[in-house]
């Protein structure tokens, strides 16, 4: 697992061992920047369900100005402070121990992109999509990873589905605000 471009390019990421966290592959990683390649520069970025924080890392990498990680896992938690700290982004970071519904119900910040890849089989995608459709900006975009053939609803808010795609065993979903697609 790696940074894949911008200033912490080529930089290895730590993980835990075993099946707890699922690191995004990067070809996977690379269709979801690829579709907001011109958005991400000085953007806000939320990290949900942080991991090992590789797409919230790949996010600063690539210009945005701060992101917020969140993750209900102590440990990984640490893995996320100690892969910010090896590609020397800390200094852009929030790094929140919490659970979800937690962070959502409580934060006031905005976000520009809001990154969601929870673990499968959960239905964590969509309890917190409303919640995230909330904290977002005006030029928003939420970004979900999640297990292929997983139905997500075609409307959170403001927002509508404006891509999905399915990329073997894994999909990925863009939602952006209606009126920003008229």
């Amino acid at each position: 697992m790696r940074v894949i471009t911008g200033i912490a390019k080529g930089r290895k990421l730590k993980a835990p061992e075993g099946e707890d966290v699922r690191p995004t592959a990067d070809g996977i990683k690379e269709a979801m920047f690829s579709s907001i390649q011109f958005e991400t520069e000085g953007s806000t970025v939320l990290d949900l369900f942080a991991g090992t924080g590789q797409l919230g890392i790949e996010a600063l990498s690539r210009g945005a100005k701060k992101a917020v990680f969140v993750d209900s896992s102590r440990e990984s938690v640490s893995y996320v402070r100690q892969n910010l700290a090896h590609v020397g982004l800390a200094d852009k970071a929030e790094v929140v121990n919490m659970p979800n519904t937690a962070f959502l119900r409580t934060c006031t910040q905005k976000f520009d992109i809001a990154l969601l890849d929870p673990p499968y089989q959960r239905r964590l995608v969509q309890k917190s999509l409303p919640a995230v459709a909330e904290l977002m900006s005006e030029r928003g975009v939420i970004i979900c990873e999640h297990e292929a053939g997983l139905a997500l609803p075609d409307k959170v808010g403001d927002f509508v589905i404006t891509k999905s795609k399915r990329h073997g065993k894994i999909g990925v979903t863009i939602y952006r605000r209606a009126q920003a697609e008229e």
